[in-house]
């Protein structure tokens, strides 16, 4: 399967340094981000009250260790929850260079493409996390709806989202807007099945810094895969 070449080709190049570049400061964001949840759950457990009044027993007092518990699985459930948006806003910051390093190294007959310059990129960045935490808030419902099959229509509708704005933004690089939707149209299923392959990992650690890199790569190759073929 051509996919797993283009994987496979990602994987191999890992080790160059302006991808352990962006791993690292992939790193060092989501560090920051996960000690605010961690001092937002922390702040919050404050309010929460510290005795309940239980009808014939009374007053029971709530240990801290109880209060500090809600709080790291508050922490735990949104990094969790937001790891997918996270790492979609991180990718469009760092997009340019992933995609620069696999050109230049496979595809050296390109022109140099400027990028999308910096506020271009964290614009695109805010964009596109919105509409992914606004679709999983609206998607919530239809999760709990789904039962046991909840995980599969997370993964399917996150797949199709990162799927949907990864091939868009790396066809952009070198296509018009217009163009770029266009050839994205025609191969819809190849970018679903991709993005959703990113996907199931985004959710463990440690894997999850990886794989949005990987995931650019992989695209890149894709995308000028179908680009000469057509």
């Amino acid at each position: 399967m051509a996919l797993i070449g283009d994987f496979l080709k990602a994987l191999a190049q890992l080790g160059d340094r302006r991808f352990l570049g962006v791993l690292g400061m992939s790193l060092g964001l989501t560090l920051g981000l996960l000690v605010l949840f961690a001092a937002g759950a922390g702040w919050v457990a404050g309010f929460l009250p510290q005795t309940l009044h239980l009808p014939l027993v009374g007053e029971v007092g709530l240990p801290v260790a109880g209060l500090q518990g809600l709080a790291a699985g508050a922490v735990l459930f949104a990094s969790s929850f937001l790891m997918i948006p996270v790492a979609a806003a991180f990718v469009n910051l760092f997009l340019d260079r992933i995609a620069d390093a696999v050109e230049r190294k496979h595809y050296p007959e390109l022109a140099d493409t400027p990028g999308a310059g910096i506020l271009a990129s964290a614009l695109s960045a805010l964009r596109f996390t919105a509409v992914v935490v606004a679709v999983n808030i609206a998607g919530l419902v239809v999760y709990l709806l789904s039962g046991p099959l909840a995980p599969f229509v997370f993964v399917a509708v996150n797949g199709y989202l990162l799927g949907r704005e990864y091939f868009q933004l790396v066809a952009e690089r070198h296509m018009q807007p217009r163009e770029a939707e266009a050839l994205r149209r025609r191969h819809w299923l190849r970018a679903w099945i991709a993005g959703t392959l990113m996907t199931v990992p985004l959710t463990v650690p440690v894997l999850n810094l990886i794989v949005p890199v990987l995931g650019v790569a992989t695209f890149t190759h894709q995308v000028h895969r179908l680009r000469m073929r057509g």
